[in-house]
């Protein structure tokens, strides 16, 4: 075996699990990115999600070759599924750990690739913040000809596809729901406790995503009505919707991805969906959504929860 990682103290490990369906194109980057960390992972567990390419035997070669990589391989379930179906991968793997003493852990989609600093400088930034629960980088896509394209997210979330994590923070929240928008649940949850979640713009943190959020299945246009459906479940307010719809018109697939956002989570309204029903999580969601538009006065008055002490 080669490659064991090397801490440069315990407050300062974290484990990686890998989310991957039918990623045989991008893992093997993935992989190299973790291993060529400046401070590596004490563990690292791939899971294969039912994948019918060679997704599994790159993970199994990487396993082969570091002690602290392990894989999982799960069923093919028929299509790949997003919103609860990663969470089952995720939490396949998070069950699948053999360490059970680390600070911090993360979720990592099998399509990225890192900069190698990149968990070093994220923990950095968590050791300088105690509140700073939940943090990423800012997530670009390649364009062609070298250039690439910032996914835009607001500095006060978190990329779902490199979601890193403050244990102590994860275990007040109680992790991920295993449902659409879990990325978006635990972020707001974590706020619902006294934390803060943060994506820098740090190019020491920059992370290629090579492929379009929401475009993994079927289509873009099917992600972001998929996206407007999930907004409704987590229970967004609906004036933050239409000003989300109205600012993702300005990005790919411009003006009709935004139009999808709001058709999707007004059809859900009109056909009453499932909703996340935690009412008082949704009291604190809207207040935050509300003063995020400059519309605080229209607030409900809501306290944070006390935080752990990390």
């Amino acid at each position: 075996m080669t490659g064991e990682p090397c801490m440069e103290s315990s407050d300062r490990s974290y484990v990686v699990i890998i989310t991957a369906r039918d990623e045989a194109r991008y893992l093997q980057g993935t992989i190299d990115s973790v291993t060529g960390q400046t401070l590596p992972p004490v563990e690292m567990v791939i899971v294969n999600d039912g994948s019918r390419d060679e997704t599994g035997a790159i993970a199994d070669a990487a396993a082969g070759k570091y002690s602290w990589i392990h894989v999982v391989h799960r069923g093919d379930r028929g299509e790949r599924k997003v919103g609860g179906g990663v969470v089952e991968t995720f939490y396949a793997g998070y069950e699948a750990l053999r360490t059970r003493d680390f600070a911090y852990q993360c979720k990592l989609d099998g399509d990225l690739t890192l900069p190698p600093g990149y968990f070093e400088g994220i923990i950095r930034k968590m050791e300088a913040d105690p509140a700073l629960g939940g943090a990423s980088g800012k997530v670009f896509n390649p364009v062609g000809d070298g250039a690439v394209k910032e996914e835009r997210i607001i500095d006060d979330m978190v990329s779902g596809a490199v979601n890193f994590w403050r244990r102590a923070c994860w275990d007040q929240i109680g992790g991920y729901v295993r449902m659409v928008m879990w990325d978006g649940i635990a972020m707001h949850r974590a706020r619902m406790f006294g934390w803060r979640t943060r994506s820098f713009r740090d190019t020491d943190l920059e992370i290629i995503h090579h492929r379009l959020m929401g475009s993994s299945h079927k289509n873009i246009l099917h992600g972001r009505m998929r996206w407007g459906r999930g907004q409704w479940f987590m229970g967004c307010h609906p004036l933050y919707i239409l000003a989300s719809g109205v600012n993702r018109m300005f990005e790919r697939p411009y003006v009709v991805g935004g139009v999808c956002i709001m058709a999707g989570y007004f059809a859900s309204m009109l056909q009453g969906a499932e909703r996340y029903e935690d009412a008082e999580f949704r009291r604190h969601l809207h207040a935050w959504q509300l003063k995020r538009l400059g519309l605080g006065f229209l607030a409900p008055n809501v306290t944070p929860h006390e935080r752990s002490v990390p």
